[in-house]
């Protein structure tokens, strides 16, 4: 019953910005409750994390993306936005939203049990 969905995808030129948003529904008792996070997946590429937002806020972010992508939420409209700033062109890929229950390897997919369909993001110029 629990589920995300993403929007927000497109094609950007390098150096531009996108907002990728994410909405949850049916989520006992909130989303809220639930670590979230944002990831994604180039051809041939293993799916990789890009940021993680506990509920009271709290983010972890990749290397690659701290200083360009900043994830926020808005509990009261269960949804999760990842900003995207400066984006290159190896910042294409399909970008899915997850949530889970949260653990110290916040990076690893197998942690998060739900998750949206993705959006695609393609940086080219």
């Amino acid at each position: 019953q629990e589920q995300l969905m993403e929007s927000g995808g497109g094609v950007v030129r390098p150096g531009g910005s996108l907002t990728l948003s994410c909405v949850g529904s049916g989520f006992t008792p909130t989303l809220q409750h639930y670590v979230v996070g944002w990831f994604r997946q180039a051809p041939g590429k293993e799916r990789e994390a890009i940021v993680s937002i506990s509920g009271n806020g709290a983010a972890n972010y990749a290397d690659d993306a701290q200083g360009r992508f900043t994830a926020s939420r808005d509990h009261a409209k269960n949804t999760i936005y990842l900003q995207m700033n400066n984006l290159k062109p190896e910042d294409t890929a399909t970008y899915y939203c997850a949530a889970g229950w949260g653990a110290s390897s916040w990076w690893e997919s197998r942690w998060y049990d739900y998750w949206g369909q993705g959006t695609q993001v393609t940086v080219s110029p």
